[in-house]
């Protein structure tokens, strides 16, 4: 059918290997670049703040990449399935490229558009882009998905490697004026009142050109040092490529290639494969982030909510020096160190026994990176629920990473000084007590599971 074609981008924010915008260029009709922001479809879980304002400027920066090309980005908001619809009606459109996802809701929305669209007799395709191996390509010996990480990890690069990154294309025939586009701003992606995001706007240069300068600044001055210097918070040596791969900026395939390229990266990479393994397992586990993956969990005896504590690690306010540093990094910039993330998790799971859902859930209002995959399976890890998940039993004590990982306390003392000073602040709870409390939760849950499972 002839007709313009129509690229939906989702997570695939990007000119640069963009393989459902390659194949639209190359079908030789005029194109329609869409976004739709969807918060509407069944399951669609909502943004949180900072990831709304990351979008903003990364869907802007995107627009002006486009107008350069001849293009530029439609913005349409509502049901995916029916926005999609409705878009390649009003452009008379011929075809619709789009990049894979992996969700639940997700796939759900992917798969029903898929066949309405083609019982119209238009042309649909999708593509592999957001991830280095898709989920059904990576199962063990038995056809099974894998639970561990370190198996499936080994599985994953016995297989065909990763492709070989897509040009960005030169020129980009656009068809925009065929359609009406919302107005970015009237979305409200970004805070007015009050404005919060001052210490984002300082961290963060969102858009796919601030991306591939990263990537070449880590790749130069920091890969080199990552396996010594990762763990320790005040190095600066994390890659900050996080929230580039959340929207798509930048590709898993060309950070692969790229770090490839430099003659290093075996730990770097080791948490690309950390990536993949989360997304895998929301393939095969869509509620994530809402139910334990290790169904024995459910019997653990979460006591009633202290919201005081709640709120005294959300603000920073629990009176542990790495605990309130990494929580006061997080609400300034968006972001947190995985070291600390995991302290700070850890110490609200374990410490104020305060069940890890709530703690994700604000991760994923105030983390620029926060995704559907990692946030939750990390979450889980930590908590013990989860796939290749940390034991229970190991309580990360934050008084003693602070001292390995952080052992001049320059990471804490910028961003909770009262901790250096002569007058610290008390801890909010004792970390001998309530590592007690919690390992007899854990012993709880293993004695539930014990009786589920009856004798031998």
């Amino acid at each position: 059918m002839t007709g313009p074609s129509i690229v939906w981008l989702r997570d695939d924010l990007r000119l640069a290997d963009n393989p459902a915008l390659r194949a639209a260029v190359d079908r030789g009709e005029p194109l329609l670049v869409l976004f739709v922001l969807d918060e509407e479809s069944p399951g669609m879980r909502p943004l949180g703040g900072a990831a709304r304002w990351w979008l903003h400027h990364s869907l802007a920066s995107l627009d002006e990449r486009l107008r350069d090309r001849g293009a530029a980005l439609v913005l349409r908001l509502g049901p995916a399935e029916r926005v999609v619809a409705e878009t390649v009606t009003d452009a008379g459109a011929g075809a619709v490229f789009w990049n894979r996802r992996y969700g639940g809701p997700e796939r759900a929305i992917d798969t029903a558009l898929k066949a309405s669209l083609r019982d119209r007799g238009i042309e649909v395709r999708s593509f592999a882009a957001s991830v280095l191996f898709e989920p059904w390509t990576v199962t063990t010996g038995a056809g099974t998905p894998f639970s561990v990480y370190t198996p499936f990890w080994r599985a994953c690069l016995a297989g065909p490697a990763p492709r070989t990154p897509l040009a960005e294309p030169r020129h980009v025939s656009g068809a925009t004026d065929a359609v009406a586009s919302d107005d970015l701003d009237a979305w409200g992606l970004l805070p007015r009142n009050p404005d919060w995001a001052g210490g984002l706007r300082d961290a963060w240069e969102p858009g796919e050109l601030a991306a591939r300068r990263r990537l070449r600044e880590f790749l130069d001055d920091d890969l080199a040092g990552y396996d010594r210097s990762r763990d320790e918070p005040a190095a600066g040596a994390t890659s900050l490529l996080s929230p580039r791969l959340r929207w798509g900026e930048l590709s898993p395939h060309t950070v692969w290639r790229e770090t490839l390229a430099g003659g290093h990266g075996g730990a770097f990479l080791s948490e690309l494969g950390w990536r993949e393994f989360a997304w895998h397992t929301l393939y095969r586990f869509p509620d994530l982030a809402t139910d334990n993956l290790r169904p024995e969990f459910d019997a653990f005896p979460w006591p009633p909510l202290d919201e005081a504590a709640l709120t005294a690690w959300r603000r920073g306010r629990t009176g542990v020096p790495l605990v309130d540093a990494g929580m006061r990094e997080l609400w300034t910039t968006g972001f947190m160190h995985n070291r600390v993330r995991m302290v700070t998790a850890s110490f609200l799971i374990k410490n104020l026994l305060v069940d890890w859902r709530l703690g994700e859930q604000w991760y994923w209002d105030t983390l620029v990176d926060a995704d559907a995959a990692s946030n939750p399976f990390n979450w889980q890890w930590v908590a013990g629920s989860g796939a290749d998940a940390a034991p229970y039993f190991r309580v990360f004590n934050p008084e003693l990473q602070a001292k390995k990982f952080d052992p001049d306390r320059r990471y804490i003392g910028e961003w909770a000084p009262e901790h250096v000073s002569e007058n610290p602040p008390e801890p909010i709870v004792d970390l001998g007590e309530t590592r007690k409390a919690a390992l007899a939760a854990y012993e709880h849950v293993k004695q539930a599971a014990r009786a589920t499972k009856g004798p031998a």
